[in-house]
C-alpha cells in the first residue's frame, strides 16, 4: 500500500521506494526513508501528511507519499 493511503499512528515498514527520479530517491534516503525502516505517519494534511522516520518528523507531499509503499 501507498503511504498516503496510511492509518495515522500506525508503524509501517518500508518494503520499497517506487520513483525513476534519482534525486528524489537520492532525497528520501537522506531523510532515513529506505526498505526496511519503519515509519510512521503522523498525520494526513491538505496535499500531503506529518511522518516520522528515526526519531524525526517530515512534512512530505502526496508525490513523495505515493512513491513511499509500505
Amino acid at each position: 500500500m501507498k503511504l498516503s493511503a496510511a492509518q495515522e499512528g500506525k508503524e509501517y515498514i518500508i518494503q520499497r521506494i517506487e520513483t525513476d527520479d534519482e534525486e528524489l530517491d537520492a532525497f528520501l534516503f537522506s531523510l532515513g526513508c529506505y526498505s526496511g525502516e519503519p515509519i510512521t505517519v503522523v498525520s494526513h494534511r491538505k496535499g500531503g501528511c506529518v511522518v516520522s522516520i528515526k526519531d524525526a518528523r517530515y512534512n512530505i507531499d502526496t508525490q513523495l507519499a505515493d512513491a513511499i509503499i509500505v
